[in-house]
């Protein structure tokens, strides 16, 4: 029997919506539904699956993970479309969603890809949310801070980081205080863990 999951359909379609969720719930799942990512985000789901329409195809996945990261937040996404290409599944899977599929109108796919990607969410969820926070935390630095942060991440000393951006150990000094400030790190490898965590998304939320 499969396993029950909440399943937050996202989708602007809203006959689509509809038909999404009652296969859902046909599916012997809960489903929530969203007409837009700010909506699904302002909500802040804790658990669940993401069944998001890849609109438009081959863009709509990757604004929908980077609008996550911005946000701190990630949920496991399944890709939708009426008629994927190659291209936006390449596009999706390489921006973090688990699976793409055919708009499906049947129980058995659907319930295929959630037990499929259930599984895998498990095993990612963690790292992703940790690094979705972990990336809120650098933006709020300022260009100079996320700079230092940066070398401090190579290793390189406050002298050395003074001579790479051309100005005093002092500032360098003082731009560090203000980015651990920032990122609440108490010491410099918890602020390095931080970039650690947060660069492997750099592509996918720039």
């Amino acid at each position: 029997m499969i396993e029950r999951v909440t399943l937050h359909v996202l989708d602007s379609d809203s006959a689509r919506r509809a038909q999404l969720a009652r296969l859902a719930f046909a599916a012997g799942h809960h489903a929530e539904i969203y007409a837009h990512a700010e909506e699904l985000l302002s909500h802040a789901p804790a658990g669940g699956l993401v069944l998001a329409q890849d609109e438009p195809v081959g863009e709509g996945i990757s604004n929908l993970v980077a609008a996550m990261m911005r946000a701190g937040q990630w949920l496991p996404i399944i890709a939708i479309a009426e008629a994927p290409t190659i291209d936006a599944v390449v596009s999706a899977i390489k921006a973090g969603a688990l699976d793409y599929l055919t708009v499906p109108e049947q129980i058995a796919p659907l319930n295929e890809a959630v037990a499929r990607c259930a599984r895998e969410a498990d095993a990612q969820r963690q790292q992703r949310a940790r690094a979705a926070e972990a990336r809120q935390r650098i933006s709020r630095l300022s260009m100079r801070e996320r700079e230092v942060l940066d070398r401090l991440a190579e290793g390189c000393s406050n002298k050395a980081i003074a001579r790479e951006l051309e100005i005093s150990p002092r500032t360098v000094e003082i731009h560090r205080m203000k980015m651990m400030g920032k990122l609440g790190a108490r010491h410099a490898a918890e602020a390095v863990r931080l970039r650690i965590e947060a660069s492997g998304l750099d592509n996918v939320a720039a």
